[in-house]
């Protein structure tokens, strides 16, 4: 069956949504695509789904995007291209404006129907969905296996959540045979009580199902090749798969769900971003483990040094190659590639991207000498429950702690934002030398 099942594999074409212009993640979204957001200090948004479709033998993979593609470009450039895609692809679709369509994606659906022209022409058996901002680790070949063992024309990969989150879902209702019955997107009120079901028919135990009575779409999909291309083209006003492609499917088509109860995080927000961040640095076991050898995420090789670190206290963190840690004390914080700080300085509970190249000593005296301020962290800062983006230059004695405890304000001409209490201090910024944030 496993020999069978990854030679089938191939009969299957992935398509990632890249998603729209993402405002929740803005600025982190200023100057890239969404899927471009850099995470756990050396990866990016989109190394998730890719490489949870390598580790599945699912080698033809494209991606949908239409804002700010140049940096999600190269990275894909630059990453796959490894020996274990031979006969594979990543590749990138921009949305284009042509003589038959002049509008740019309208939406995830819309952003598929777009390229049905290409998509189209392939031979393949299935078109697997899937979402370019989720952090988590899946065997899509269990997932496509459950849809062609139930003969479903789409099965969703579906997961129980909690009361406080259902209402941020598309939630759904099943029959016996784990068929799909009811799809609402993100009801609230009493159109959502009317969607709780008991989920310990999906193995969960009765505790666990009091906590969780919902099933909520995760927003993958698998589709029968044909099915997908006659809802599109059927539905041609439909701009959504949540709100609208999925729901008249399960009144239509045989819908079917596949269960996922691992770890799955939608990083869609700042604020759950900079807390999935975090969760990585959790003792004793985190959330989510990029340390497993079978299911590796891979990402672009920089082939940067070993980091540097002297006489620092580092506690609960992860530090990425390439950084250089003088003197100073980290808490609960992921460190990007090429980090640099100084002596005296406190991060706590912050992430810091990094940098894109390195300064060395000459440069950065003689930027000093310039009444400049290098990239890193000056000397004396402090930084707590912040976001600091790439190539960021923080001066000597600053103090990144969000003093007023203000949870939004746009301080774009200052360098920085601030989204549910998190600081974020936008690519490229320079905060000068005693600064209070």
């Amino acid at each position: 069956m496993a020999v069978q099942m990854e030679f089938s594999m191939k009969r299957v074409l992935a398509i990632i949504l890249g998603g729209g212009a993402g405002t929740r993640l803005y600025p982190l979204t200023k100057r890239r695509a969404k899927p471009a957001v850099p995470l756990a200090g050396k990866y990016r948004l989109i190394d998730i789904p890719v490489s949870n479709c390598i580790n599945s033998e699912i080698h033809n993979i494209y991606v949908l995007t239409q804002f700010n593609s140049a940096s999600l470009n190269r990275h894909i450039a630059r990453t796959y291209t490894f020996p274990g895609l031979t006969g594979g692809f990543v590749e990138v679709l921009a949305a284009q404006q042509t003589p038959e369509n002049p509008n740019w994606f309208q939406g995830t659906a819309d952003a598929v129907r777009q390229y049905l022209w290409l998509l189209a022409d392939w031979d393949v058996d299935e078109y697997l969905i899937l979402s370019g901002d989720h952090l988590y680790r899946m065997d899509y070949r269990l997932f496509v296996q459950r849809h062609r063992d139930t003969g479903a024309d789409v099965t969703l990969s579906v997961l129980p959540v909690e009361e406080k989150a259902a209402s941020g879902f598309g939630l759904l209702k099943v029959d016996g045979t784990g068929r799909v019955t009811d799809f609402r997107e993100k009801p609230t009120g009493d159109a959502l009580r009317d969607m709780r079901v008991d989920t310990t028919r999906y193995g969960l135990t009765i505790e666990e199902a009091h906590r969780k009575p919902y099933i909520a779409s995760m927003g993958i999909y698998v589709f029968k090749r044909q099915v997908l291309i006659d809802l599109l083209q059927q539905m041609a006003d439909a701009t959504d798969f949540g709100k609208e492609i999925i729901p008249a499917a399960a009144r239509s088509h045989l819908v079917q769900t596949y269960l996922f109860n691992g770890y799955w995080e939608d990083i869609g927000t700042i604020g759950s971003f900079y807390e999935a961040n975090l969760a990585l640095t959790q003792q004793p076991q985190p959330p989510f483990s990029f340390y497993d050898e079978n299911a590796p995420i891979y990402t672009r090789p920089r082939y940067l040094p070993p980091s540097k670190i002297l006489s620092s206290t580092i506690t609960e963190s992860i530090i990425s190659e390439g950084c250089i840690l003088k003197e100073c004390q980290v808490h609960r914080s992921v460190l990007g590639v090429r980090s640099r700080v100084e002596s005296g300085c406190v991060i706590d509970h912050s992430l810091l991207m990094g940098a894109d190249y390195y300064q060395d000593s000459a440069q950065r005296s003689q930027l000093r000498l310039q009444h400049k301020i290098p990239i890193g962290i000056g000397a004396n800062s402090v930084i707590r429950r912040a976001i600091v983006d790439k190539n960021a230059c923080i001066g000597r004695d600053v103090k990144i702690i969000n003093k007023d405890n203000v949870e939004e304000s746009n301080r774009e001409d200052q360098g920085f934002y601030i989204r549910s209490g998190v600081v974020v201090i936008i690519k490229n910024a320079v905060i000068p030398d005693g600064t209070i944030i």
